[in-house]
């Protein structure tokens, strides 16, 4: 077998690390990496306009032309899913950044300065935490409009919480650990203790927990827009297409509806199965 080229063997390194020989999650890196190719050379690889609507090809079926058919308005599905991976993976992909920096600074804040500021942060997570994040996205939609920005604001608002608890769990755990009474000691400040060492050692777990909030994310950013409160019709979104494909069944065609829930269900299996990964890689770590 002809080895692969060195730079090539650094690229997926990482990846064949995390996968550790385990199949599924061999296979489920091999999607995300697919999605996110698609989504970056959609406007390359779509065979069609993604808006362009022919009514002489409604609902047309499975044909050479329309690998996956076409939609209601004539519109080809497969091109509307391509695109519809950018829309579909850049809104989690914000939120999960978002939050994830809000919820470390807040947890590792909450863990190292303790006293009346853990108590107040904590409390201010739990209170965020016990709201529902459709709840949040759709009040801030009445305020700012429909769109991707003000779901994604409601959504990495209501997402930090679940970063940030376990970012102070994990920071109260690693304080306990005497380098940092040593660096302590050396007359380190405690932002530089944090940023320097601190942080790199529990930003692992935090990232196998981003990893998972990105599924759920692109569940919750797709059922916003199944809801019509999200992005909005032409565009190509997975979860406005869903909606869309819902009278399509009535009429008996299945696939403008059920090709993009699919996508949505292996994509957000795929990032929990990576998660998971990430965590079952920091626990052998760890033990």
């Amino acid at each position: 077998m002809t080895a692969l080229p060195i730079h090539r063997r650094k690229i997926l390194a990482p990846l064949t690390r995390l996968a550790g020989g385990d199949k599924l999650v061999t296979a489920a890196l091999a999607v995300l990496v697919v999605l996110i190719i698609a989504a970056v050379f959609a406007p390359l690889i779509a065979p069609h306009d993604p808006e362009a609507i022919d009514l002489s090809a409604t609902l047309s079926g499975l044909t050479p032309d329309h690998l996956l058919g076409t939609d209601q308005s004539g519109r080809d599905i497969l091109s509307r899913m391509l695109y519809g991976a950018q829309t579909g993976l850049l809104g989690p992909l914000l939120v999960v950044v978002i939050s994830t920096v809000l919820g470390t600074l807040l947890g590792v804040s909450a863990a190292w300065l303790g006293g009346a500021v853990d108590a107040l942060l904590s409390r201010m997570m739990d209170l965020v935490f016990s709201f529902p994040a459709l709840l949040l996205a759709i009040t801030l939609v009445a305020v700012f409009g429909v769109g991707l920005t003000a779901p994604v604001i409601a959504m990495s608002v209501a997402y930090a919480p679940y970063v940030g608890r376990l970012a102070r769990s994990v920071a109260l755990q690693e304080m306990t650990r005497p380098y940092i009474q040593a660096y302590r000691v050396q007359g380190w400040s405690g932002w530089a203790i944090c940023l320097r060492h601190l942080l790199p050692n529990i930003v692992p777990l935090i990232l196998a927990q981003s990893a998972i909030n990105f599924g759920y994310a692109l569940m919750d950013l797709a059922a916003l827009s199944f809801l019509g409160f999200g992005v909005q019709p032409p565009a190509a979104d997975w979860g406005a297409m869903v909606n869309e494909g819902a009278g399509a069944m009535l009429q008996g065609a299945m696939l403008p509806a059920l090709a993009p829930g699919a996508i949505i269900v292996i994509t957000v299996v795929a990032f929990s199965m990576v998660g998971e990964a990430i965590a079952d890689r920091v626990a052998l770590r760890e033990n």
